[in-house]
């Protein structure tokens, strides 16, 4: 019996997996596998929070292709050299994979399909985790978008996507299956110390715990999602990232279960967003260096200063600033962050502290579940100012007003921020101001005014010498 191989990638699902049915259809035995790559140059690898994720995740996928009958054969080192191997063993006759579109998985891609094509085998990839493909979308003169309300609004102006393919009810097994390695063998979670108790928490990862997920945020949360979105304090997102990273539900899926529920103003927003992942990825894949070099290269000059002891500071949630150290706290506990405090932690870091937005970038890929090479690295360049669709693109964010403004009755910042929980609303985003202020919480390690100041002038320094 022929042989199709589906390689598993950020795509870990059996619904919407067109790799997968494509296997499905050929009549073939299939053999899913699943290829830890570290080591292909620009592949870039995975940080400690989403190898914790990539772990459960790969047993879930594990668990739903042995009821189907089937397996997931693990397998590590370069994909390239792997997927070869494999083909031989199981004599493979096709093989089929679902698209990346960060550079170095789209160069080690096309090598690869060139390399089966000629030994005859065939190869095949397809659009799993867009909802459209960055050459699909493009300028009246053929280029790609810089500024996403026009990019979003060319994409509502193509045909909708189509509906979510089924998951398959059986997979026909080879006569034989080959070796694979135990995923426990990969040591992807913290062993000592244990740091993941509050992923483990928070999180289900897996297409179960993305479906249930997502039936929450529509059943609950979607009609109130406009306003409660830049609410940290409130359940108002969707907290879908994690899960949409691994692929363990795919855009489409999102997309149909929100048109179904009917139009509304709250349906529309939230579909944008989704629309803001896609601009992300089309900003990638036309920038393949997005998570490397300023996109505007005129801040190639920007003058960021030492680090030093200020990104330790950023890191641990002890800057002063109650907003920016609840936020570092959420993401070091929960692997995860409210995106509206994302930006404001963002903007101190690369404003107040001037420091490279590329260090912030690299601990939040370290430390996010939801590590995503494009909106990670998009939403860092818009933050900075150095990115796309920034306008004003040198703003500055104030910790305190944002604070007041967003968390107005301080319980995103008591729930994180203990030792100042106790004190009054006027007081708890500027606790430098209490009458007896807390002496187990630091002093702000930078005065905002004077730092803006700075940061300003700074930026001037660009425009003259432009």
């Amino acid at each position: 019996m022929s042989v199709s191989i589906v390689w598993f990638r950020s795509d870990l699902r059996l619904s919407d997996n067109p790799a997968l049915i494509k296997a499905l259809e050929s009549g073939h035995a299939v053999v899913p596998v699943f290829v830890l790559d570290e080591e292909t140059d620009g592949v870039r690898p995975l940080g400690a929070a989403s190898r914790w994720w990539l772990h459960h995740s790969l047993h879930t996928l594990g668990a739903s292709l042995r009821r189907l009958g089937s397996r997931l054969i693990l397998r590590r080192g370069p994909a390239e050299k792997v997927i070869g191997e494999l083909v031989a063993e199981c004599r493979a006759t096709s093989v089929f994979w679902n698209r990346a579109y960060d550079r170095g998985c789209r160069e080690r891609d096309t090598r690869l399909k060139k390399a089966l094509s000629a030994r005859g085998v065939a190869a095949e990839s397809f659009k799993a985790s867009l909802l459209f493909e960055p050459w699909e979308v493009t300028t009246q003169s053929g280029g790609a978008f810089k500024v996403f309300t026009p990019f979003w609004r060319a994409c509502r102006a193509l045909p909708p996507p189509p509906a979510p393919l089924p998951a398959p009810q059986r997979l026909a097994a080879p006569e034989a299956w080959p070796a694979g390695e135990p995923l426990a063998g990969w040591r992807l979670p913290p062993t000592s110390p244990d740091w993941a108790g509050g992923l483990r928490a928070g999180w289900t990862p897996g297409e179960d715990g993305a479906k249930q997920r997502l039936a929450h945020f529509l059943d609950d949360a979607i009609e109130d999602y406009r306003q409660a979105r830049d609410l940290p304090g409130v359940e108002g997102t969707s907290r879908l990232s994690p899960h949409l990273a691994f692929g363990e539900i795919g855009p489409r899926q999102i997309w149909q279960a929100a048109m179904t529920r009917g139009a509304s103003a709250a349906t529309e927003k939230f579909l944008a967003e989704v629309g803001w992942r896609e601009f992300a990825y089309n900003l990638l894949f036309h920038n393949g260096d997005l998570a490397e070099r300023n996109f505007r290269p005129e801040f190639d000059a920007f003058p960021w200063t030492d680090p030093g002891e200020a990104l330790a500071a950023w890191q641990r949630g002890r800057t002063g600033y109650p907003i920016v150290d609840a936020g570092m706290r959420e993401l070091w506990t929960t692997g995860w962050m409210h995106n509206r405090v994302r930006m404001i932690v963002a903007s101190f870091l690369t404003k107040d502290l001037m420091i490279d937005w590329r260090q912030g970038e690299r601990w939040f890929w370290d430390t996010l579940v939801d590590a995503d090479l494009a909106n990670n690295a998009t939403g860092w360049q818009w933050v900075a100012g150095c990115g796309a669709d920034a306008a004003p693109y040198f703003r500055v964010f104030n910790p305190v007003l944002q604070g007041e403004k967003f968390d107005p009755d301080g319980d995103y910042v008591r729930r994180w921020v203990p030792e100042i929980a106790h004190l009054p609303n006027d007081a708890i985003h500027r606790p430098w101001t209490a009458a007896m202020p807390p002496n187990d919480y630091p002093g702000r390690i930078v005065e905002h005014g004077a730092a803006r100041d700075r940061a300003l002038a700074a930026f001037q320094t660009l425009k003259k010498s432009a």
